[in-house]
Formats: structure tokens, sequence, C-alpha cells
């Protein structure tokens, strides 16, 4: 009985389910500050379903909603994008910070941030 129960550990590839994989994609390049109660933070890497920002993790509380505003660095302007989210972990100056469901609007937002990077990554390597 013990060994069916270790066999069981061995034959997955990880102990990782499928809950635990992430459902978007993590974006690092992108020039974007979030700008909550006031202050803005660095973001560290953001996706369609969240981000994870540099900020002191006491002045947050897991599970603490926040109003924010991500302003992304585009090639001709700035974009500001007005967002909902909640505080899943905190910890060494990092927030993790998950979206609440987006809208349309808030999705093609991203979306254009991201087509933005595409285009420019384009153009560089044209020269």
């Amino acid at each position: 009985m013990l060994q069916n129960f270790f066999s069981s550990f061995l034959n997955r590839p990880s102990n990782d389910g499928q809950s635990s994989r992430r459902i978007h994609d993590r974006r690092e390049t992108d020039r974007c500050v979030c700008t909550m109660h006031g202050r803005n933070f660095p973001v560290e890497n953001w996706s369609f379903g969240g981000a994870l920002i540099d900020a002191d993790e006491r002045m947050f509380a897991v599970g603490q909603k926040l109003d924010m505003i991500f302003k992304f660095k585009l090639r001709n302007t700035i974009l500001d994008v007005n967002i909902r989210g909640t505080v899943v972990r905190k910890n060494q100056g990092k927030l993790g910070i998950k979206f609440e469901p987006t809208s349309q609007t808030i999705r093609r937002h991203f979306q254009q941030v991201v087509d933005d990077q595409v285009a420019r990554e384009f153009a560089n390597s044209q020269v």
C-alpha cells in the first residue's frame, strides 16, 4: 500500500497540479508603473490576469482590494489603464496582485500594449 502511494508521486512529471499553472503569460519587457494611493510603484511583470509589483509589503494586507492605474509607455503616448485587483501574496518587497475580471475595454488596452511592443521589436529588427 505504501509503495502504491509513493509510486503515484513518481509517475507525475511535477508536484504542481493543473490549478497552479499560469493562465496568462507574464510580460517583463514593457515599461510600466502602477499608481496606488497616489504613489507610483514599479511593475516587475504583468499579465492579463495580474501583476507583480515592487512595493513595501508592510503597507498592504493579503486580501486587500486595490484601485490601481497602470501607466504603460508606448511608442508615441502613455496609456493609463484603471483596474481593480486583490493582493494575493506579499513578501520581500513584492506584491502579487490578481486582477478582478476585466472589461472588454481593459482587455483591448492590454492588447494595445502587447501590439505596441511587437511593432517596436519588429521595427528594431529591420535596422
